[in-house]
């Protein structure tokens, strides 16, 4: 890139304010004064170029977003700018009062104990390897917005993701992952993205370099140091609940999805309005009393090795549901105490049962889509969207289109009750 800085013939007069034109100085006899404020004008407006110019440059300057910076505390906000009907925010985390995550190496090793055993031996690879890693609970942060929870924060909006699915992650930020204030002075509504590394190793260094300068453009992202797998979705579901116990305490809702979802914002609020954080609020498209599939070719199989009852506890499918920030804290001690397990969201119900806690069933969440007949046109049908909460699920192109649509002059007979 082609230097910005003048070249040297031209700096010493633009530093020194030594510029004539040909002749003298306008009007040749001017005064000794004029000469001199002249002077002083020219060389202050040098001074402000050659300062502007380099601070161009360095702006400018490649490679500067690909490499995460060394912290992401945030600096003391300023006072008055997350202030909402009078509410003082909390100070944002600074170096000396920030709250750190605990766990900087992984040193996890196979639990070479279970290999010798019949049942295990009976088990397909993907099932043995869970197991042979399964206490293998926490790994180290790669990328960490603590910054997200100073001040008064509402509503967090948090978005499970892989490092691949940047469009994804581009609708949403487009779309119902916008920040926002709630309504009556409630307080912020704030978005996080949560994301392991590539799950091939060849494309590992090539999307982190990647992720790296998205997240350096949009500061929302918390990285973990696992794979991104279908059966590492459960540590993501527990390093989210550890990270949100550490570092957004005060968070007063969370509404946790997946990002090939649509979601009202305006929907939520509204719901929550009547809600109060202190209750056990974890509400969605609840399933009661389902069973554990057992055929191998589909992709919730589960052997009767690892899960022998026959009825699932209550769960929410993890689409999209709402659950009380203190609920999430409770639920963070209570998964402390279970056995990781393959699919995030029987383990969450499995977390809620431990607590005692029975999920509430909502019609405004369709994590299985509008119909349940994938081919019905009501799939498709904006009127629909405009009254629901959660639905899944969506393309980011599909997302865009029907964002648009709802958002637009949209003309419906009437609108569902639902909430």
């Amino acid at each position: 890139m082609a230097s910005l800085v003048p070249p040297s013939s031209l700096a010493w007069p633009l530093l020194t304010g030594r510029l004539r034109r040909p002749g003298g100085w306008p009007g040749g006899s001017s005064s000794g004064a004029t000469r001199k404020k002249t002077l002083y004008r020219s060389a202050g407006l040098s001074l402000l170029l050659l300062v502007a110019l380099t601070v161009l440059q360095r702006g400018l300057a490649p490679g500067q977003f690909l490499y995460p910076s060394s912290s992401h505390l945030a600096k003391p906000a300023y006072a008055g700018f997350w202030k909402f009907s009078g509410k003082t925010p909390s100070p944002a985390p600074t170096v000396a009062t920030a709250p750190v995550w605990d766990v900087v190496a992984s040193n996890c090793s196979a639990n070479t104990n279970l290999s010798g055993q019949a049942w295990f031996q009976a088990l397909e690879p993907h099932f043995q390897q869970f197991l042979l890693y399964r206490h293998c609970r926490y790994f180290p942060m790669l990328m960490n917005h603590p910054e997200k929870c100073a001040g008064d924060v509402y509503l967090l909006v948090v978005v499970k993701s892989i490092i691949t699915q940047h469009d994804r992650r581009e609708a949403i930020r487009r779309t119902w992952g916008r920040e926002r204030a709630a309504p009556g002075g409630r307080g912020a509504v704030r978005t996080l993205f949560l994301l392991g590394t590539a799950s091939k190793q060849e494309e590992r260094a090539h999307y982190q370099q990647l992720l790296a300068f998205e997240d350096r453009l949009y500061g929302d992202i918390l990285q973990w140091d696992f794979l991104d797998t279908f059966f590492n979705l459960t540590l993501k579901e527990v390093h989210f609940l550890k990270w949100q116990d550490a570092f957004c305490p005060g968070v007063r809702f969370i509404f946790k999805g997946d990002d090939d979802v649509f979601v009202s914002p305006d929907n939520l609020l509204e719901f929550l309005a009547d809600q109060r954080p202190e209750d056990n609020l974890f509400v969605g498209d609840v399933l009661f009393r389902a069973r554990p599939i057992r055929k191998k070719d589909n992709k919730y199989y589960i052997p009767g090795a690892l899960y022998s009852k026959n009825v699932y506890p209550p769960y929410a499918g993890g689409g999209g549901f709402l659950m009380a920030g203190g609920l999430a804290r409770r639920l963070f001690r209570a998964s402390q105490g279970l056995e990781l397990y393959p699919i995030d969201d029987v383990f969450l119900g499995m977390c809620l049962q431990a607590l005692g806690v029975r999920p509430t069933a909502h019609m405004g969440f369709k994590t299985f889509g509008i119909m349940r007949n994938k081919s019905s046109a009501l799939n498709k049908e904006p009127c629909f969207f405009r009254s629901m909460l959660v639905v899944h699920k969506l393309l980011p192109a599909e997302l865009l289109r029907m964002w648009e649509l709802v958002h637009g002059n949209l003309t419906c007979s009437r609108k569902l009750q639902v909430l």
